[in-house]
């Protein structure tokens, strides 16, 4: 079993930024592909980034450019660095990860997905 704790989300103006968190606890998913999802009342969910146990990455071309995912292994530990914030980019994010190492692109990742965390509101207003 796993469990993903995602923390960092908050407030911020058009142009701003923010850092997501994500930490793993429970059985070790080190070598496994994770990634961060969101979801506003809008719209439907929508893959953002993944990242594999090598640092191979893919992004949805919404973000592509502004958001930077990243991973520690040793820590169990994803981020993801929001730049130049939208507002359009407001949703509760989700930390997600799959059972296997390589990821698919983030748009095939969604039904991939084995374990969610609760989710971190992100806000963007001016």
């Amino acid at each position: 079993q796993v469990q993903l704790g995602e923390s960092g989300g908050g407030s911020a103006q058009p142009g701003g930024s923010l850092t997501l968190s994500c930490v793993a606890s429970g059985d070790s998913y080190s070598d496994n592909c994770m990634g961060w999802f969101r979801q506003s009342p809008e719209k439907a969910r929508e893959g953002v980034a993944n990242i594999d146990f090598t640092g191979s990455t893919y992004y949805a071309h919404s973000v592509k450019g502004r958001f930077t995912i990243s991973r520690d292994n040793a820590k169990n530990m994803v981020e993801l660095q929001l730049n130049n914030l939208k507002p359009e980019d407001t949703a509760m994010y989700y930390c997600a990860a799959v059972p296997y190492s390589a990821c698919p692109p983030i748009a095939a990742m969604d039904g991939e997905v084995t374990y969610w965390g609760q989710g971190t509101q992100v806000t963007v207003s001016s």
